[in-house]
């Protein structure tokens, strides 16, 4: 039995947590829908060894100064950029993310925005609730095809060259760019390494972002790459929201700049329920549920339980992406 308090920022699978109350003294379960505050989130990781997170809490100096006694930041994502790796390897605790689990659930999930927008799928099923189908006709809710197109793919790590090896049964031509050229895995799903961004965009029907957001990539993509595209592509995002840069997608999006977008995250998020662009049929949106499935996110919990057991324990936590000096 570990000595210590463990706190979960939300309550997730069930076995998960009983996992926690098996090897921890304490557990502490963030019980209400909402995410905790930053006060309350002080308040409850005060005296704990370890933090379970979600990625919209957020983890800064002054959280980790508020908890002395912590240990491991166990963040239950791929990305974690809510986190300040910096302030957590300087106060040598160890923060830990959940990868290798969720890429095919999240490619699966872009395949579907890629298709929902394309096919207009979203928009004709309003109508039809709406009463407004009516009577056949040739030109109703015409959309583009996927199959036969160009996709490119921005970042083909695990989870883009999932969705590469999904377009190759689409018969699409794959093509992708990244900050380093990956020779085996293009030649395992067939992409063409284009070196330059712009010259993807250009080329592509559809384009798919898949890369973390660092300095480097927030608002990768703006008024300057909506105008490279052509106005027939479709802009699909299940990365992060701050990779696009939200007025000029909106933008994009108002004058016909691209002909649509499927997003299942914004900048910021949740984004507020009035925004113009919740009025756009030319956009599909989720609410960051790339990795929503059962099996999925019941493998994300376990494996940010076993990361906080582990650091905990003595051991190396076998995710970690902050280690202490």
């Amino acid at each position: 039995m570990i000595n210590g308090r463990v706190f979960l920022t939300r309550a997730f699978a069930p076995e998960a947590i009983q996992r926690l109350r098996d090897e921890f003294s304490e557990v502490d379960v963030w019980e209400p829908y909402g995410p905790p505050t930053p006060a309350e989130l002080a308040q409850r990781t005060a005296g704990c060894i370890a933090l379970v997170t979600m990625v919209s809490d957020r983890v800064d100096a002054a959280l980790l100064d508020a908890a002395p006694t912590l240990k491991v930041v166990a963040n239950l994502a791929v990305g974690y950029n809510n986190v300040d790796i910096a302030a957590a390897a300087a106060r040598g605790i160890v923060v830990t993310n959940t990868p290798n689990v969720l890429e095919e659930t999240t490619a699966d999930m872009a395949f579907a925005l890629m298709l929902g927008v394309a096919r207009r799928v979203v928009v004709s099923d309003a109508d039809t609730r709406a009463g407004n189908w009516g009577l056949w006709h040739p030109t109703l809710w015409l959309g583009n095809d996927v199959h036969g197109t160009t996709l490119g793919i921005v970042g083909l790590g695990t989870i883009g060259s999932a969705v590469a090896r999904r377009a190759r049964g689409f018969d699409m031509r794959i093509k992708y760019t990244g900050r380093n050229r990956q020779p085996e895995t293009e030649a395992a799903v067939g992409a063409e390494y284009v070196p330059n961004l712009h010259d993807l965009l250009r080329q592509s029907d559809f384009i798919s972002l898949h890369v973390p957001l660092t300095d480097a990539t927030r608002d990768l993509i703006g008024a300057t790459e909506f105008a490279a595209m052509k106005p027939t592509a479709y802009l699909i995002n299940t990365s992060r929201g701050d990779v696009v840069n939200t007025d000029e997608l909106l933008a994009a999006l108002q004058s016909g700049g691209i002909a649509g977008a499927g997003i299942d995250v914004t900048a910021p998020e949740p984004i507020a329920p009035d925004h113009p662009l919740l009025k756009q049929s030319n956009l599909v949106i989720t609410p960051h549920i790339g990795s929503a499935t059962h099996a999925t996110r019941r493998r994300m919990a376990m494996l940010a339980v076993e990361n906080a057991i582990a650091a905990c324990s003595g051991g190396l936590a076998p995710n970690a992406v902050g280690l202490a000096p």
